[in-house]
């Protein structure tokens, strides 16, 4: 996807993270607010930390279930795509599952935290050699939600997530121990 593609879907996607909920924002009261949901992600990233600083689109999906308006568990799969630089090149997707804690504003809006584990699949290229990572960390986020209709609801989040390489790989050419990785994503969650 071109740059001026990449700008043209965030604003659209940041369009309607706003103006959406204006149009077609209803009461709690229509709702029970319990039960599965599904969700799509778009966003971007700015991965850094030595030999790895870079920033470029991620996309991802997930699904989860909301226990009562405060409370929820959640699996994520995202993809990171190609990031690097230069002799050091790598490709990131991964898997998370995460408990989120919810803030109620006012009925149809919310402020949430989210912690738990990401399991990375990590696949290095530098300096002539191939590593593959396979690492569990910690991923911790917040956000913000809206809900559109009964079902649909919009969310704008920021995730930290980390990966750790071996120091001993690459004959110790790499100057740190892995990339760190601050996400911003914008997507639409909808709950059965």
């Amino acid at each position: 996807m071109n740059s001026k593609a990449r700008i043209a879907c965030a604003t659209i996607l940041s369009a309607s993270v706003f103006a959406a909920p204006v149009a077609f924002a209803q009461g709690s009261s229509d709702r029970d607010e319990s039960g599965p949901y599904i969700k799509g992600s778009y966003g971007g990233y700015k991965s850094h930390g030595g030999d790895f600083d870079d920033s470029n689109d991620l996309y991802g999906a997930g699904l989860g279930y909301q226990f009562n308006q405060f409370f929820a568990l959640e699996a994520a799969y995202i993809d990171f795509g190609n990031f690097g630089k230069d002799k050091v090149e790598g490709k990131l997707k991964g898997g998370s599952l995460v408990a989120i804690g919810r803030l109620p504003v006012t009925d149809s809006f919310g402020v949430y935290a989210k912690a738990g584990a990401f399991a990375a699949a990590l696949d290095l290229d530098a300096f002539d050699e191939d590593e593959t990572y396979d690492d569990v960390s910690p991923v911790v986020g917040a956000g913000v939600d809206f809900r559109i209709t009964e079902h649909l609801t919009t969310f704008l989040e920021y995730n930290r997530y980390n990966v750790d390489i071996d120091e001993n790989d690459f004959n110790g050419q790499l100057n740190n121990d892995g990339p760190d990785f601050d996400t911003a994503q914008v997507g639409l969650k909808f709950q059965f």
